[in-house]
């Protein structure tokens, strides 16, 4: 459910080569070093740059078994759920059903404060306090509650029950209870619950077959890697758990193949009109990172990329591309019991693919 910024894993140089196998090798050699920083135990990558295209993956998929990471293996997007929330309102506000600057009331009278706009919430400026920073996280912790159900209305009333972090719309600050409410709203607005509005919106067009919002499904179907944290001091696998704890805020699942087609399909203008494109790429003085669901960066080398990153217990992941969808990265890490930092490797992958 947390979100990892591009800005700060870029070297500030580095050009990408000519060669395609000469790219493959870079990459490959990225993702091995992820995997041996002991920051991940598993890793797959998806590379666009121009008409070159293709995957790469290191580690392995278990702790216990010598199996390969699936090269399109299904995997939980943590946040990246919220370009996908975000992208729903959007039509929706393109239909003239929600005006992204009138207050949220309007639409949910008495949920939140009062002065907390549309826009604020999609773009993490609305001040309500991030009800994940209230949860057990810590491994020994949450394994007490991996399996709970939880209802939006659980997640929200931990948010509401303490004062806003600051008035809405004069800083930036990010609240996965941004993204509850964004969910409760698509649902007042469709009349159905949001993980229907977002197959029929866009799953189903784009014909997204491998992508999904489980609910209280605790696994992964398909093939998959799997997570491990650390707990009672033994490593622990935490691939399985009720991912109602995020809910819209970062809940679903799905591939690098599916989050390719998704990304270029929102960048190419396929599911929002230019105005609403417009709009969700828009930063401001007070978010100058990150627009309406989407983080839109310039790289230290110049290359401007949109997209998100996600974070859920025993996965991350990245989705990126260039506004003209001609350099494109998706990715997806398993979490290993140990403790490494892939810094280094991920700003080797990120400057290969991107400058």
């Amino acid at each position: 459910m947390a979100t990892l910024t591009v800005a700060g894993l870029v070297a500030t140089t580095g050009t990408a080569l000519a060669d395609a196998d000469a790219d493959r090798k870079v990459v490959q050699e990225a993702l091995d070093q992820v995997v041996g920083s002991g920051g991940a135990l598993g890793v797959q990558a998806r590379v666009t740059d121009g008409r070159q295209r293709f995957t790469a993956r290191s580690g392995k998929a278990e702790l216990d078994s010598n199996r390969p990471v699936p090269e399109n293996g299904r995997f939980r997007v943590g946040s990246i759920t919220k370009t996908f929330v975000s992208t729903v309102l959007l039509q929706l506000a393109g239909e003239g059903r929600v005006d992204l600057d009138a207050p949220v009331v309007r639409y949910l009278p008495g949920l939140i404060d009062g002065r907390i706009t549309t826009r604020q919430l999609l773009q993490h400026t609305s001040g309500l306090y991030n009800y994940t920073d209230a949860l057990p996280l810590d491994p020994d912790e949450f394994e007490k509650i991996r399996y709970k159900h939880w209802n939006p209305e659980d997640l929200l009333k931990i948010s509401t029950g303490r004062p806003l972090d600051f008035d809405p719309g004069t800083r930036w600050s990010y609240s996965n209870t941004n993204y509850v409410v964004v969910g409760l709203l698509v649902e007042k607005l469709t009349g159905r619950p949001y993980e229907k509005a977002v197959e029929q919106r866009i799953l189903k067009p784009l014909r997204l077959d491998d992508t999904e919002v489980p609910g209280d499904r605790v696994e992964i179907r398909g093939p998959h890697a799997h997570g491990y944290v650390t707990v009672a001091g033994k490593p622990n696998d935490i691939t399985r758990i009720n991912p109602s704890v995020a809910w819209a805020a970062g809940e679903m699942i799905s591939t690098t193949r599916d989050l390719d087609t998704f990304g270029v399909a929102l960048a190419s203008g396929r599911l929002l009109g230019p105005a609403q494109l417009q709009e969700m790429a828009k930063t401001s003085a007070v978010s100058p990172e990150y627009g309406l669901g989407l983080q839109v960066e310039t790289l230290p080398c110049g290359t401007k990329v949109w997209g998100h990153g996600g974070g859920i217990p025993g996965y991350s992941s990245q989705l990126l591309t260039t506004p003209d969808t001609t350099k494109r990265l998706e990715l997806s890490a398993t979490s290993a019991p140990t403790v490494g930092d892939p810094g280094d490797a991920f700003r080797k992958l990120l400057t290969e693919v991107f400058c």
